[in-house]
This record gives structure tokens, C-alpha cells and sequence, in this order.
């Protein structure tokens, strides 16, 4: 599938499968503050900030909190996160060997963060998340679609595609070519099209033919690219 950018690890911003963004957003949804990055076995990795603690520690000891083992240019007790109420600052009073940063500046001492601001410690990257309870201002359909690489064209095919399933699973078939194109006012060659590009973005390219469609709308539906909403 498709990537889009979010998690970070190394000097370049690694990316995101739908299904690691599907995640991150259901944590956002908690409305704590998180840092979301990548381990050293390239699998995503989304902790928390605050409830009980008042304190996060990032290093490459196995007991810190966000603990880099395989980053050899991060220190035991690295740098620390603060968090206060709604705010949660960065601190690194000169335990690193490194340094901490923050959107590339250097901190000493101290430094705000800010929902979006990327920390690097050696060469790992941490963003950093401070989203609000129950917010909805990330249209979680619209943003598994980035990260599938689904233009919007391609979604509304979709959309059509898995219509007849809106009541529910049982005995339902995936929509047709005519009846996509009609709801569209497209021509069936232009729907086909757009179904061989998403079967290639959903590495469904390969399977049979008779399964290809169902397969789909059952990975467009479980990942959340199309919720009932949609329908």
C-alpha cells in the first residue's frame, strides 16, 4: 500500500501505512499528549504523555520510558518530558552527549513543545502530539486516503463500490462497473481504471479475479478509509 508521512526515525521522516495513521489517530482521540516514532525494528510506537506521570524519560536505558536501544547516539537518560497541566515541556539539562532538539534548534535547558514540533535525539525523531479530547478536527477518512495514496476520483469509486454493504455485510455484493458509473457519470472504462489502480494500492493486484472486489471493500472498510458515514 501506499505510504504518507508522519512517523519519524533517522534523518529522513519515514511514512506512515494507513493502518499505522488509523492508530495514531484513535490515540489522538484520547486527547493526551503523545509522541509517536519508529523503533529500531521500523515497527511504529506511540506513547503517551501524562495521566499519573508527570514525567517521561527518552533514552537508550531499557527502563526509560521511550527507550532507544538501538540508537547509539542517544544517551542512557537522554532528555525529559514535563508535563504540567495542558503543557508539556522538552528539558535537557546537559545529560546528553548529543544534544536534544527541537524542529532542528538546539535546546538548553528547556523548551515548550508545541502539537506538530519534531524532536531528534542522535538520529532518532519524535513528533510530537497534543490534540484535544474528542476533537474531530482530523477527518479521519480523508486522512487514510492521503496515506493510501487514494486521489479523491479514486475514493469516490470506492465509496460507490462499497455502497450496498451501508446495512450491513450479509448478502451484500460490491457495487458493479454500470452502477458505479452511473452514480458517477463516468464510462465504465474510466471505473475500471480507477478500480486497477486502487487493486494496485491495496497490493490486491494479484489476487482472483473473483475476489478482487470483496477484498476491497473489506480492506477500505477495516483500515477506515470508508466508514458507514461514507455511505
Amino acid at each position: 500500500m501506499a505510504l504518507a508521512s508522519g512517523v519519524m526515525s533517522g534523518p529522513v521522516e519515514r511514512q506512515q501505512t494507513a493502518a499505522e495513521l488509523k492508530e495514531q489517530i484513535e490515540m489522538e482521540r484520547l486527547g493526551m499528549p503523545l509522541l509517536v516514532y519508529r523503533d529500531g525494528e521500523d515497527a511504529q510506537r506511540i506513547v503517551t504523555i501524562g495521566g499519573e506521570r508527570g514525567e517521561l524519560w527518552i533514552g537508550r536505558s531499557p527502563s526509560a520510558d521511550v527507550s532507544l536501544t538501538g540508537d547509539g547516539e542517544v544517551s542512557k537518560l537522554h532528555a525529559q518530558i514535563e508535563h504540567v497541566g495542558t503543557d508539556c515541556t522538552l528539558v535537557d539539562d546537559g545529560l546528553s552527549r548529543n544534544g536534544s532538539f527541537v524542529n532542528e534548534e538546539r535546546v538548553s535547558g528547556r523548551r515548550m513543545l508545541r502539537d506538530g514540533d519534531v524532536i531528534r535525539v542522535g538520529r532518532t525523531r519524535l513528533r510530537f502530539r497534543a490534540p484535544e479530547a474528542g476533537s474531530d478536527s482530523t477527518v479521519v477518512s480523508s486522512d487514510l486516503a492521503a496515506a493510501a495514496g487514494v486521489s479523491p476520483a479514486q475514493r469516490r469509486v470506492l465509496v460507490a463500490l462499497c455502497r450496498p454493504f451501508k446495512e450491513g455485510p450479509a448478502f451484500a455484493s460490491p457495487a458493479t462497473n454500470a452502477e458505479i458509473a452511473g452514480e458517477l457519470h463516468l464510462s465504465i472504462d474510466a471505473v475500471k481504471t480507477h478500480l486497477r489502480a486502487l487493486f494496485e494500492k491495496f497490493d490486491l493486484a494479484d489476487a482472483p479475479q473473483s475476489r478482487k472486489r470483496v477484498e476491497l471493500v473489506q480492506r477500505a472498510m477495516q483500515t477506515g478509509l470508508i466508514t458507514e458515514r461514507d455511505l
